[in-house]
């Protein structure tokens, strides 16, 4: 029998007395961490703060027309008009918000053209309504990207350069916006508008 180089250590063989020690520091370290808690986490957040008419005594604003309460001007025959995409803003500074609809008949295949419609609410109790169109469906075109800004409405059109071009595969795109101007929409050219 061949002996080892380094003499044996205690420590290298298990007796019960160790299994003991370890779980003495274990259980020390479990309630050492019971006192030692952090102060419980909370998901509220803050609200920034805004200063409304509400807030200060005044009546609040007017929310913004409901699109889904709106007759559009479409004829769409026996099927609905879809409201595609919708958003809000104060278009003519007035201080009561407009809401602004892409809207198209709902079409079983294919892609049905867009129109877009700015939708005002009526002082009263009375239903909302069209009171522009800034793209009439007739123009055969669709909105890809939409928004309302800064009291203007921009939108990326895309189009058809020929009846030829199948209507799933537009060939041109416009960028278009409309800004409130002497009681009318006036139509502008964004900056960087192209075609495709």
């Amino acid at each position: 029998m061949q002996h080892p180089a380094v003499p044996e250590l205690a420590h290298t063989l298990t007796r019960p007395i160790h299994w003991l020690a370890t779980a003495a520091a274990l259980a020390a370290v479990v309630a050492g961490s019971a006192f030692l808690q952090p102060d419980a986490a909370t998901a509220a957040q803050t609200a920034p703060k805004t200063h409304t008419r509400a807030a200060a005594g005044g009546p609040a604003p007017a929310p913004a027309p409901d699109a889904a309460a709106v007759d559009f001007p479409l004829d769409c025959g026996p099927v609905e008009p879809v409201v595609k995409k919708k958003a809000t803003g104060d278009l003519d500074g007035d201080g009561k918000p407009e809401t602004v609809a892409v809207v198209h008949c709902r079409a079983g295949s294919g892609t049905p053209p867009d129109g877009i419609y700015v939708i005002t609410g009526s002082g009263g109790a009375g239903k909302p309504r069209v009171v522009a169109t800034l793209l009439d469906p007739k123009d055969r075109q669709n909105v890809s990207a939409f928004a309302v800004r800064d009291g203007a409405v921009t939108a990326t059109l895309l189009g058809y350069s020929s009846p030829d071009v199948p209507r799933c595969c537009p060939d041109e795109q416009h960028k278009a916006k409309w800004q409130w101007k002497d009681g009318a929409f006036e139509r502008l050219t964004p900056a960087g508008a192209r075609s495709v």
